[in-house]
């Protein structure tokens, strides 16, 4: 029964427990989320929200886990279609021998299209609601997560080298100023600098990046002291490691996102923690390039804002989050010999309300608080593999659950209903990934 003066929504989910992610550490039960005009609007047990609200669609997940969106905050979507096609080797051999080639061959507009839908279809359907992304063509990329209602943060690529998609410095920052402009007030679409790394961006375009940066309040990028060679090469070739020259220059605050942030000593960590610089960690991708392991523990200890990524599908091999904080976790406990390090409701926060500071949204992201978008998943942990449940958290962490997302909102609005992809064509996607993986295959064969 509604009450006379019921308050019309256009949403409310009713979910058997839901994990708000702030309060930090709070289970409700049988409760019911409102949502109006793709954000929240209001948070209560079901018999009040049945009094208080009449909505225009309901879903009722009675036996199900609400929670924010997963928040991805570093990949490079596209290079999805190189999934599994260069493995077992080194960063700088994989990069060198395998993948700066196969780009140079392959990555056009129509590559990056399809190879973002494919990751953005990857994400939806394993619970992330939003994703940064580092590649060329970013505009196909905001195309696609347009197309798709999927929340984005595009960073685009700066290099000291010509690439597919820009002639040098200049250029890329023309470009990526324009797309700045062009989506300044989207509300899915939100562009960062992205330099590639402090050994493929010299420090004099570095320099240029933090002043148009500061101009525009605009997030930065980057991969930093992913490897060890990385760090040793620079401390020889300008007799100091990337960190403190990048804090040389001003570009740790903030705003700054280090991805990686691998080979760390204790005043690297102390320069991040000053500044309120960001780090994300890809531990799987990582541990498949033996690149090294961040110190996350270190680093929470600090302070310092630890975010989640599964950088790309060519170095992980996929795009499940679910997974990667699972890793992140279970990798932090083994480091750090304490059992206690990275509790189940910590490894949640990192891959939502962490990635939403990470990204500066977290005004609107991370979270189900009233005044925030609806960005949220239900979790089904009815299977017979996943029984019995004592604390819905240690599930979502410890067990494998990402094919488990029954649902998916993006705004208030379905992206996945009943494991099914709302705005995008499954078999489609299948299709064309198959085109891609017979073309490649197929010129890889003939120069064999």
């Amino acid at each position: 029964m509604h009450s006379q003066h019921a308050e019309t929504v256009d949403l409310l989910v009713y979910a058997g427990c839901l994990l708000p992610i702030i309060p930090s550490a709070m289970v409700y039960h049988d409760h019911a989320i409102a949502v109006r005009q793709g954000r929240i609007v209001g948070l209560c047990p079901r018999p009040e929200a049945r009094q208080r609200y009449r909505a225009s669609a309901t879903c009722d997940l009675a036996d199900q886990v609400v929670l924010p969106g997963l928040i991805n905050a570093h990949g490079h979507a596209a290079m999805t279609l190189f999934k599994g096609m260069a493995n077992d080797k080194p960063l700088k051999q994989w990069l060198q021998e395998d993948i700066w080639p196969a780009e140079q061959r392959w990555v056009d507009r129509r590559f990056v299209r399809d190879g973002a839908q494919l990751a953005i279809a990857e994400m939806l359907l394993s619970g992330t609601t939003c994703f940064s992304d580092m590649y060329f063509f970013p505009e196909a990329v905001a195309d696609a997560a347009i197309d798709a209602g999927m929340r984005t943060q595009l960073a685009f690529p700066v290099l000291d080298f010509p690439t597919v998609w820009g002639r040098g410095p200049d250029h890329y920052l023309e470009q990526g100023c324009a797309l700045y402009e062009t989506y300044q007030d989207h509300p899915l679409i939100h562009v960062a600098f992205g330099p590639h790394a402090p050994y493929t961006v010299s420090r004099n375009v570095l320099e240029r990046i933090a002043i148009l940066a500061d101009e525009r309040q605009a997030p930065v990028q980057m991969h930093i002291h992913e490897s060890a060679d990385e760090v040793a090469d620079a401390q020889h070739d300008q007799g100091t490691r990337p960190i403190a020259m990048l804090r040389d220059i001003g570009l740790l605050n903030s705003r700054m996102q280090c991805v990686h942030a691998c080979h760390l000593n204790q005043h690297d960590i102390d320069q991040l923690a000053m500044t309120g610089s960001h780090v994300v960690h890809c531990p799987e991708s990582n541990l498949k390039l033996a690149s090294g392991m961040c110190p996350i523990t270190s680093l929470l200890e600090r302070g310092i804002n630890v975010a989640l990524g599964t950088d790309s599908a060519a170095s992980n091999n996929d795009l499940d989050l679910f997974g990667e904080l699972h890793t992140a976790a279970l990798l932090a406990k083994g480091q750090s010999g304490n059992a206690a390090a990275v509790p189940a409701m910590q490894a949640l926060e990192l891959a939502t309300i962490n990635g939403a500071r990470a990204l500066g949204l977290e005004h609107c992201l991370g979270s189900l608080e009233i005044g925030k978008w609806a960005d949220m998943i239900a979790v089904d942990l009815t299977d017979l593999r996943l029984q019995p449940v004592y604390h819905p958290e240690s599930h979502l962490v410890y067990n494998q659950v990402a094919h488990r997302i029954s649902h998916v909102w993006v705004g208030g609005e379905a992206r996945v209903a009943d494991y099914q992809l709302q705005t995008l064509d499954a078999a489609a996607l299948t299709q064309r990934a198959a085109h891609w993986s017979r073309t490649i295959s197929g010129a890889k064969s003939k120069h064999a």
